[in-house]
């Protein structure tokens, strides 16, 4: 009995993988597609899109108790529970609704992790298949503590289904993750402490933003950080768990209800049997030329989070990875390399923190002459009319050609911003065009002007 043969097998229905998917199948390939969890992906199912639907509530929370006194009498009460309902009607359909639609394209779907036989065969629930074409897509998944106690330790998508809140939370790991669930936690009341292997918070980020983000962390909503602390075992107490670590050469300890590890990610490749399929990776994933092609096996293509190419591990960079894996699968004689625009990336804290560009450091080492300016502005009218303390920004200007190099934001639309700062970098855009554009007033887009 002969194997099932596709053109194109695509591991991962997430963003990446469901573009590839759709784009082959358009153009008449014969196609299937595999997930060993619900279809759509992390962003839509368990990360960005439910996650920011939990911010954007407290942001109401934040702002009515910065306007408190200021025409504001009390604050709003709030309910985990119909936050958590409301949270559902954006997550609950995606499965079912991104499994219609690869179904109406006439996509075949397994749903289990396949693994490697060789350069061109794989092993899907129970069955053998072979493909002309094979695409990873699986994303990444919570790194692994490897430490004694670790299951005791919930992940963020278990925050993202708690049926109440506790009184006290440890998470371990202060990156962006981290940060943004703890925040969340104490703005709704919970006692939250972040542990650290790092000197410092979101250690990716410029440092001077984020000691603004740590100042509101510590002084308003009460979080305790604890630094240079290397976690190496979690104890079930009788209500609590007991995290350990090791600081400056000591043991040290903290308790809570729950602990949370946040601690990063890593590729989703453990269940592909790459070595099989001749298939190399490494810890940042899947490698692959400047075509996203695989570097051992020609067969095989890498995008979205698994892919080790210079695309940041973002919803957006996938969606472009996947289209140019798409366009070389359905004509390699023209091959489309990877060309990567500058990459916002967003901290959804609050305030939150946006960056793009070069850090410091980067423009140093690259030599760069550059000129550097960093403000702190509350008594701008955006901040002020909100009663936003913390509004600062930070920018890198070419002295050659005056384009920014780099920009890096704190404040309550950092978020919107910073893509201000992407189209002036992308569209090539000097400063001094930049000062002569009539913006809206007052807009924070606005604020772009001043800022350069």
């Amino acid at each position: 009995m002969g194997f099932e043969h596709f053109d194109v097998f695509v591991i991962g229905t997430g963003t990446a993988g469901k573009g590839v998917a759709k784009d082959c199948t358009k153009a008449g390939w014969k196609v299937a597609i595999a997930d060993n969890r619900e279809y759509g992906g992390t962003c839509p199912n368990r990360g960005c899109d439910p996650k920011k639907v939990l911010v954007g509530f407290t942001e109401i929370i934040d702002r009515a108790q910065k306007m408190k006194g200021k025409g504001i009498t009390k604050t709003p009460q709030v309910s985990w529970s119909e936050l958590m309902t409301f949270k559902e009607t954006f997550v609950d359909a995606i499965p079912a609704a991104t499994e219609k639609d690869l179904t109406g394209l006439g996509i075949k779907m397994y749903h289990q992790s396949p693994r490697f036989l060789d350069k061109n065969t794989l092993s899907v629930e129970g069955k053998t298949v072979t493909a002309d074409k094979i695409v990873i897509a699986t994303g990444q998944k919570p790194m692994p503590l490897k430490i004694p106690g670790e299951e005791h330790v919930l992940l963020s998508e278990d925050f993202l289904k708690l049926e109440k809140l506790p009184e006290t939370m440890l998470f371990i790991g202060a990156g962006y993750i981290g940060m943004e669930f703890a925040h969340i936690a104490a703005r709704f009341g919970v006692k939250v402490t972040m542990m650290d292997f790092a000197p410092r918070p979101l250690s990716n980020f410029d440092k001077d933003m984020v000691n603004h983000i740590q100042q509101v962390s510590e002084e308003d909503l009460g979080i305790e950080f604890i630094f240079n602390a290397e976690v190496n075992e979690i104890e079930k107490l009788q209500k609590n768990f007991r995290v350990k670590a090791m600081q400056d050469g000591k043991e040290i300890s903290a308790k809570a209800e729950m602990v949370f590890n946040t601690a990063g990610r890593v590729p989703s490749i453990d269940d592909l049997a790459l070595e099989k399929g001749e298939v190399a990776f490494s810890n940042k994933g899947i490698t692959v030329n400047e075509f996203l092609q695989n570097t051992t096996n020609e067969n095989v293509y890498a995008c979205g989070d698994v892919s080790a190419s210079p695309g940041l591990p973002l919803t957006p960079l996938s969606s472009q990875e996947s289209k140019i894996v798409a366009a070389n699968l359905l004509n390699e004689k023209a091959s489309k390399k990877t060309d990567f625009p500058p990459q916002p990336t967003v901290v959804f804290t609050l305030p939150k923190l946006a960056s793009v560009g070069l850090l410091e450091k980067e423009a140093k080492e690259q030599g760069y002459d550059y000129t550097l300016e960093h403000k702190l502005v509350p008594d701008w009218f955006n901040p002020k009319h909100i009663n936003e303390k913390i509004y600062a920004y930070k920018t890198l200007v070419d002295n050659k050609t005056g384009l920014v190099i780099g920009a890096h934001l704190v404040g309550p639309e950092a978020s919107e911003i910073i893509n201000m700062f992407v189209m002036a970098m992308c569209g090539k855009l000097d400063c001094e065009t930049l000062k002569k554009m009539i913006f809206t007033y007052p807009s924070w887009g606005s604020d772009i002007k001043g800022m350069v």
